[in-house]
């Protein structure tokens, strides 16, 4: 068998790998009516593990170490397929540890950190879990969409993404991880590793480790295209895309009420009746429940697998556009809109915004 079949092989197996979790937790098993948030979360209680979360890790860097053979031996077209899966496996990863974050990915709390911390956050060069889970559930998840506090609309304000911005400017913000300005930022997070207190200089050689075993085990190409240029250009555009579709971040309506009732009024749910731009979205930029991130931020303790049926019994969100870019209620479209609204608020403040 050659490298190539080889390494085509090892990816099938890590998809097979990674069917374990998917089954082991899926709603449609066994005799359950996951209808609510009380059976969902018994149903969870029931299948939180701490194997089958490991065979999921597994799968994803098996994918990979496939992809890294293909890389070396298909050529250019090897090369670019590499890249392109590279990005996605990192969305993938980002994603899991996640819900490591929020504790749901394996039973134990411990293996939680540890998953997250050796299989993504280290490897990846990623800031420390204790750090995101900090700025994730403490920082975004209460305060999503509220200038000042949110530290993720301070991202994207940060890229140009704010009241007053060209269009240019915008357009420009919405790819920015692409740009001069967003690779620099970064390689200056990679490199900002190193101040983080306990374990700053392990985690920021942790890249860089892992190019040089690719560089070894499988060849430059590896290095390069299935890892170097995915960490660093491709999923921080995935990533980016897919804050983009998380919340109407420039003119949520507020609401006083349930975590319902409030995340109704500033998330959205893409692609509500399209099931092959959902299929597609749910396999590569938004995975692992990403989808479905009005589920999510009302009730954040859930388990990717279960928020499609939690969805269903949810009301709202109000704003379910049908695509990212064409179209009169494309998500980059209305982002456009709002924030030349308030603009415009900004420059007469007696003139009622629009939309």
């Amino acid at each position: 068998m050659g490298a190539l079949s080889v390494g085509l092989a090892a990816i099938a197996v890590g998809i097979a790998l990674r069917q374990v979790d998917r089954w082991w937790f899926s709603p449609a098993r066994g005799r359950h009516t996951p209808d609510s948030l009380r059976a969902v979360m018994t149903l969870q209680r029931e299948r939180l593990n701490d194997v089958t979360p490991v065979f999921l890790l597994l799968g994803q860097w098996l994918q990979l170490a496939g992809w890294c053979a293909v890389a070396v031996h298909g050529g250019p077209w090897g090369c670019t397929a590499a890249a392109l899966a590279g990005a996605v496996t990192f969305r993938h990863l980002q994603e899991t540890s996640h819900f490591a974050v929020h504790g749901v990915l394996a039973r134990s709390g411990r293996l939680n950190t540890l998953l997250a911390e050796a299989a993504v956050h280290i490897p990846l060069g990623f800031v420390p879990v204790s750090v995101r889970r900090r700025r994730h559930v403490r920082e975004h998840h209460p305060n999503a969409t509220l200038a000042g506090v949110d530290p993720n609309l301070a991202e994207l304000h940060a890229a140009g993404l704010r009241p007053g911005a060209t269009t240019a400017r915008y357009l420009l913000g919405t790819v920015h991880p692409l740009t001069p300005a967003g690779a620099y930022g970064t390689l200056r997070g990679l490199a900002a590793l190193r101040r983080e207190p306990g374990s700053g200089k392990p985690r920021a050689v942790g890249p860089l480790v892992v190019t040089t075993a690719f560089a070894v085990f499988f060849g430059w190409e590896a290095a390069v295209f299935a890892f170097v240029l995915p960490r660093l250009l491709l999923y921080p555009q995935l990533a980016w895309m897919s804050l983009l579709v998380e919340h109407r971040w420039f003119d949520p309506e507020r609401a006083a009420g349930p975590p319902v009732t409030v995340e109704a009024g500033r998330c959205l749910r893409l692609y509500p009746r399209n099931a092959l731009l959902a299929l597609l979205a749910r396999g590569t930029w938004l995975p692992y429940g990403d989808l479905y991130h009005f589920a999510h931020s009302a009730h954040p303790a859930v388990r990717w697998n279960y928020l499609p049926a939690l969805e269903r019994s949810l009301h709202g969100p109000a704003y379910r556009p049908h695509a990212l870019l064409l179209g009169d209620s494309a998500v980059l479209r209305r982002h456009r809109r709002a924030l030349a609204s308030a603009s415009g608020a900004r420059a007469d403040p007696t003139a009622p915004a629009q939309l």
